[in-house]
């Protein structure tokens, strides 16, 4: 959603886990006040005192995880003009700096915005019901990284044993795990019972799932990511943003590198995406006919594995832009 009228001023906003710190940037003031709901109506209202009318107005604050949600929602339901920005983007737009307060990081944002008015777009929250689902999501997996962390400590005790059992300390992790794993199938429960309550997030789901290689973790990734398939237009879009294309490296006429991923990406998504890979290899017969071919012909395996990472991506959204299930082709057209 784009802009609709002049920008005449910007307001940084530094989000934390209590307060926000808040620069009015021609105006050059600075004000703080509490991150919940009472707190950002007193924002409002006192923009709006010191601006006369918020409509020239231009929010801008740093995508924080959960702290910034509610904020985000409130922005969108009173109808601001409110921009969610990449931490990096700002950090790097700051130059160099010395010091690091609360009031100078808003006062920078406000900058940020003010600088790039004409070309920042309002931004849309995530669905209320995807929040949720992100938050379960998120409780999966921590538990399951403590399940893995746990096996592994269960590993490196064993082998000071003599006799595996009987041991207090294995008979505690074992303990442990059966909880857990009983923790994440009731989780997992919650998860898929919430993407049922709605039509088009269950059809996305399942769309997404008939792609070979893509199980209920990615899938349900792939609803959070894309906001149920209405942040991106297109895959390629979705594949830049995540870094799974390779953009070109050259200077003048001595620098000319050949092109890579940048550095700078969703390392979650693409290991997800990578293992999703790995999987269609195995179970697709015209994605493994393909991989082999490549690699016979001198192309690294991992330049390969993003080609069918991107064929992955690409599948996922043909099949929820179209509405039917993927069906495999007889043959693969590289």
């Amino acid at each position: 959603m784009k802009k609709e009228k002049e920008i005449k001023e910007s307001v940084g906003i530094d989000v934390s886990k209590l307060t926000l710190d808040v620069f009015i940037h021609t105006k050059r003031l600075h004000k703080q006040f509490l991150n919940n709901k009472k707190g950002f109506e007193g924002l409002l209202k006192w923009v709006k005192q010191e601006t006369k009318n918020t409509e020239g107005v231009i929010w801008c604050f740093e995508h924080t995880g959960w702290y910034c949600v509610l904020l985000s929602h409130f922005m969108h339901e009173n109808k601001q003009h409110y921009c969610c920005v990449n931490p990096i983007e700002i950090k790097r737009s700051m130059g160099l700096k010395r010091g690091k307060t609360d009031k100078q990081d808003a006062e920078e944002i406000a900058r940020f915005a003010w600088l790039r008015k004409e070309e920042l777009e309002t931004s849309i929250p995530m669905p209320v019901k995807l929040i949720e689902l992100q938050r379960l999501m998120s409780l999966r997996e921590q538990l399951v990284k403590q399940s893995t962390a746990l096996k592994s400590l269960s590993k490196g005790m064993q082998v000071t044993l003599e006799k595996k059992t009987g041991d207090l300390g294995i008979g505690i992790i074992k303990q442990s795990l059966k909880h857990m794993e009983v923790q994440i199938k009731k989780v997992e429960k919650a998860m898929q019972t919430l993407i049922k309550t709605e039509d088009q997030m269950q059809k996305n789901y399942k769309m997404s799932k008939s792609v070979k290689g893509v199980g209920n973790v990615l899938a349900t990734q792939m609803l959070l990511h894309t906001h149920n398939y209405t942040r991106f237009e297109t895959w390629r879009e979705f594949s830049s943003y995540f870094g799974l294309v390779p953009f070109p490296y050259q200077s003048g006429t001595s620098i000319h590198r050949k092109p890579r991923n940048h550095s700078i990406s969703d390392k979650k998504m693409k290991s997800l995406l990578s293992m999703s890979a790995i999987s269609a290899i195995q179970s697709d017969k015209e994605l493994k006919i393909y991989f082999k071919k490549r690699v016979e012909e001198g192309k690294p395996k991992m330049l390969v594995l993003n080609i069918i990472r991107n064929k992955i991506v690409s599948r996922i959204f043909a099949t929820v832009k179209r509405g039917t299930p993927f069906v495999e082709m007889n043959k693969f057209a590289a």
